[in-house]
């Protein structure tokens, strides 16, 4: 009788064993299940919420060149269809770097978009968008968090060889992970006129060459120029099979030399503000007086690849830019045409004699600028990434939105 009772506890003890580990088994199972399918499910979202922001304008259509904010968010161009992104819409989104400059006439802040030395994109705070407002028009804010990244399909990579003049320039073009071989490259130099004028005007050099099997291109020297004594931009365009890109290269003499620090101030008016580089952030009350004189002019990309200038006929196109205790004004207003293309400003230090130029996308693949707007995706267990091959103002573009849940972060 003890025997079988024995049998009984033990087979009891079995059985219950056996159940617990079957629960545990399962209980795993049915997390991991519910775990594929809530990160299904958000892989669905993250390509739904892509062609989202790509495929529709927002509303108004032509907010990306208005100075209020948008009711609907949407990037696409309103005057083209498939994945074609308006050039001024990204613009207007907040950097994620929060690095600003202020300007304290106006007591502004600018967000810094800016992307490499001697390319300005300064957007006014007050007319940016920024990562809450564009969660609140999709309808995620609250549930999922993203990252929107806008980088060129094509890098561009500008190296000086040379040492004193002539001036010489290597050039290496590379796609998604490989070398763009044998593709034409079409460059065009802008060199500041540095002959004593009052309002220093620029030559332009430009030509045709392509690249190599291992996506180099070595450009002919240009003779007669100091690669370290002149002030000049070189402009890249490269193009093979669909796919454009285009990269720039600015050189100034030196660093401490004054310069014209181009400002938008309205995308509405397609209003620049030109301000002396002085003039921003916080500086002593009484500075000594700096003047600079400066030429702007405005060129587009023709069809060809060459650069084509439009005439500003404005007075603010050449002037003076005076910071301190002297006679004059540390800013001018200029208007630039209804078209995406760069505003070049050749200028120079008068107190120095030092020349230099600078350039500003008007429009956002005009010079090919990045832009990554959005949170940070660091902590989180599980994000989800889609990628879309875009077009801005004729540079190709790859469209990365990343998505991840605000809950649920325990979970993997």
């Amino acid at each position: 009788m003890a025997s079988a009772t024995v049998d009984h506890m033990i087979s009891l003890t079995v059985l219950i064993a056996a159940l617990l580990i079957f629960i545990g088994l399962f209980s795993q199972t049915m997390q991991t299940g519910l775990a594929y399918e809530r990160h299904s499910a958000l892989s669905t979202k993250t390509s739904d919420i892509l062609d989202t922001i790509l495929l529709n304008p927002g509303l108004p259509t032509t907010w990306g060149q208005s100075d209020t904010a948008p009711l609907g968010f949407g990037l696409q161009d309103p005057a083209y269809r498939q994945y074609l992104i308006s050039p001024f819409s990204p613009m207007r989104l907040s950097s994620s770097s929060d690095s600003v400059v202020y300007y304290p006439r106006l007591d502004s802040y600018y967000s810094n978009n800016t992307a490499g030395f001697g390319g300005y994109l300064y957007v006014p705070k007050a007319q940016t968008v920024n990562e809450s407002t564009v969660s609140r028009l999709l309808g995620i804010n609250g549930t999922y968090g993203f990252q929107i990244v806008l980088m060129p399909t094509l890098t561009i990579s500008i190296q000086k060889i040379s040492s004193g003049s002539p001036l010489q320039f290597a050039i290496s073009v590379d796609g998604t992970g490989s070398p763009l071989a044998n593709s034409p490259v079409t460059y065009s130099l802008i060199t500041v006129n540095q002959d004593g004028n009052e309002y220093p005007s620029y030559t332009l050099a430009k030509g045709t060459t392509h690249t190599d099997s291992a996506g180099k291109a070595q450009l002919p020297p240009f003779s007669g120029i100091n690669g370290e004594a002149q002030s000049y931009a070189l402009i890249v365009y490269s193009n093979l099979n669909g796919f454009k890109g285009m990269g720039y290269y600015v050189h100034v003499p030196t660093s401490s030399t004054k310069s014209v620090i181009p400002l938008i101030d309205s995308f509405e008016n397609q209003e620049i503000l030109l301000v002396h580089s002085d003039s921003l952030g916080n500086h002593q009350v009484n500075p000594d007086s700096s003047q600079i004189s400066y030429n702007a002019s405005f060129v587009i990309l023709a069809e060809d690849y060459n650069l084509r200038q439009i005439q500003l006929n404005q007075p603010a196109e050449v002037g003076e830019l005076t910071y301190g205790s002297g006679p004059g004004q540390d800013y001018a207003y200029l208007t630039v045409p209804n078209t995406d293309g760069i505003l070049l400003v050749t200028y120079k230090d008068t107190s120095s004699g030092q020349y230099g130029v600078g350039l500003m996308p008007w429009g956002l693949g005009s010079l090919a600028f990045p832009l990554v707007f959005g949170g940070d995706d660091t902590g989180h267990d599980w994000v989800t990434t889609d990628l879309r091959q875009v077009t801005i103002g004729g540079i190709t573009y790859q469209a990365k939105l990343e998505l991840w849940e605000l809950s649920f972060q325990g979970i993997t």
